[in-house]
């Protein structure tokens, strides 16, 4: 692993002999030199070769800290494993399971209303209850994912979203509305092990050109989720007054969501890895040098909150997700408000906004890897969905429901393709920080932003109509885009990829050099 300095060369315990020599690139030292830590040489010197020392001094260039061969993985090997793509597949699938049971009910509001008699706001509180869970229990998971790593919080997440799916089918009463809130708690708290994952399973398995990538299709597992969960309800359960018959089809589709969860908890157990044996990346081999076991957790929180351009982008990120997740469990309301009757059109449309998003993330991220411009491309799609915002606003009462589709469609695209963005511009800002803290200081963000937006807009919705709903939300996206423009493009993840490669090329060079001897005179020496 290449080092930029004697604090690196520290972190992995073993000193790099070579580091005591004040050497310039025409120095020529011959293997069997014998030089004493404490002794400094003229950069013009090339020392004799009639001394000895063991050569194992001298077996890697300067710069470098040979890694520990007890270790986890070889340090100065840099490769991509194979497995990689496995490990972001299985976690993008239950992210989707998960994600899915978020909306699930919020698709379908006014039928759960009917089914358990209750209020909306007691449904809205049922895709609000992830939102609420995510902020207190954040910090004690982005704890627990630094001292054990991402296999155990991604077998506790995949386990928890299991168990929820499971509790839920216990309540197909309509008196039973209370075990069907716990299981929804369960599955919430699964989702807490689950959201700031897609950064840090993107920078520990992928390289450096694929980061950006791998990201956006661990966040494309979640958004496809919330697609199906506006999709499938409608069809699964119908509007009927029934409850004998409504519980029947609300049954298959929990018994549907519980064989689901279960069988992507085996792939979890079976697939899923802590770590590649080697780092995909010189910054990836960078971090674990920095790693410290007795590195304060709060203090690196205390770090991410004196970067000024982060605090922005905390902001500007919750405002922008808060948006997306009012929408998602206001849109059935909305829809319906005015389309009365078209609860499967209002799932579709839901759809077109998720399903669009997903296409617009997998686009950002590959520009990402290839052009590195994460300032920019966020302030643009930023903007953007703005735009798709407002023209949504003035086309949702117009009495044609295709126009609804192709406007919700564009915002989407935007808007939900924004969310991996956030979390890659996140990591380039903070690094080295953990991957895991900066992306679940963002989420917080968002859930905050959500639950302030959900009942605020909700409350316009009933009061005021669809169109103040909206606007609403306008103005809290410009003040997002605003602010984002005074984020500064600090890509520190970059900055490390490129300079520890020219460090190397620099070494290689100064190894080819130091092979010529150059003489000197006794008096010199």
């Amino acid at each position: 692993m290449v080092n930029e300095g004697p604090n690196q060369e520290e972190s992995d315990d073993t000193p790099a002999p070579e580091s005591a020599l004040q050497a310039d690139p025409s120095v020529s030292v011959h293997p069997s030199v014998s030089v004493h830590p404490s002794v400094s040489i003229n950069p013009s010197v090339s020392v004799h070769p009639s001394s000895s020392a063991h050569p194992s001094a001298l077996a890697q260039p300067s710069g470098l800290a040979h890694p520990s061969s007890s270790g986890p993985e070889d340090l100065s090997v840099i490769k991509v494993s194979r497995r990689r793509w496995a490990v972001v597949l299985v976690f993008s699938c239950y992210s989707m399971c998960n994600s899915f049971q978020w909306i699930q009910y919020g698709s379908i509001n006014n039928i759960f209303m009917h089914f358990y008699g209750v209020s909306a706001f007691a449904i809205d509180w049922l895709s609000m209850c992830y939102m609420l869970t995510y902020i207190p229990l954040l910090l004690p998971v982005a704890w627990l994912l630094e001292k054990f790593g991402l296999r155990t919080i991604a077998l506790t997440g995949s386990a928890l979203n299991c168990l929820g799916a499971w509790v839920k089918l216990g309540s197909l009463k309509p008196h039973l509305f209370p075990v069907t809130v716990v299981g929804q708690l369960i599955c919430s708290v699964a989702q807490v092990f689950i959201l700031g994952m897609p950064s840090r399973i993107a920078s520990v398995w992928f390289g450096a050109n694929e980061v950006s990538t791998a990201c956006s299709v661990a966040v494309f597992g979640n958004q496809l989720g919330i697609a199906i969960g506006f999709l499938v309800p409608p069809v699964l359960v119908p509007n009927i007054e029934d409850r004998d018959e409504l519980a029947y089809h609300i049954s298959i589709m929990f018994y549907i969501i519980g064989g689901v969860a279960t069988l992507l908890l085996i792939l979890v157990i079976i697939v899923f890895k802590e770590k590649p044996k080697y780092p995909p990346s010189r910054a990836q081999s960078l971090s674990y040098a920095l790693t410290s076991p007795d590195a304060s957790y709060l203090a690196s929180i205390a770090r991410l909150f004196k970067n000024l351009n982060f605090v922005l982008l905390v902001i500007t990120y919750g405002l922008n997700a808060g948006a997306f997740y009012a929408l998602s469990t206001l849109l059935n309301r909305m829809v319906i408000w005015h389309y009365p009757g078209e609860e499967v059109n209002a799932g579709r449309i839901g759809l077109t906004i998720v399903i669009a998003g997903m296409l617009g993330a997998v686009i950002s991220g590959i520009w990402l890897d290839r052009s590195k411009t994460y300032k920019e491309t966020t302030l643009v799609v930023y903007i953007m969905t703005l735009v798709g915002m407002v023209v949504y606003t003035f086309t949702l009462n117009l009495g044609h429901l295709w126009v609804v589709f192709i406007t919700a469609g564009t915002m989407g695209f935007f808007m939900t393709g924004y969310l991996p963005l956030g979390f890659e511009f996140a990591v380039e800002l903070t690094y080295p920080e953990s991957e895991g803290i900066s992306s679940g200081l963002l989420n917080i963000s968002a859930q905050v932003f959500g639950i302030i937006f959900t009942i605020s807009q909700g409350q316009i919705i009933d009061n005021y109509g669809t169109k103040p709903g909206n606007i609403f939300l306008c103005v809290f996206l410009t003040l997002g885009a605003a602010l984002t423009a005074f984020i500064k493009a600090d890509l520190r993840r970059q900055k490390a990829n490129k300079e520890t490669l020219e460090n190397k090329l620099q070494e290689e060079e100064e190894s080819s050099t130091s092979k010529v001897p150059t003489a000197v005179s006794e008096d010199h020496l």
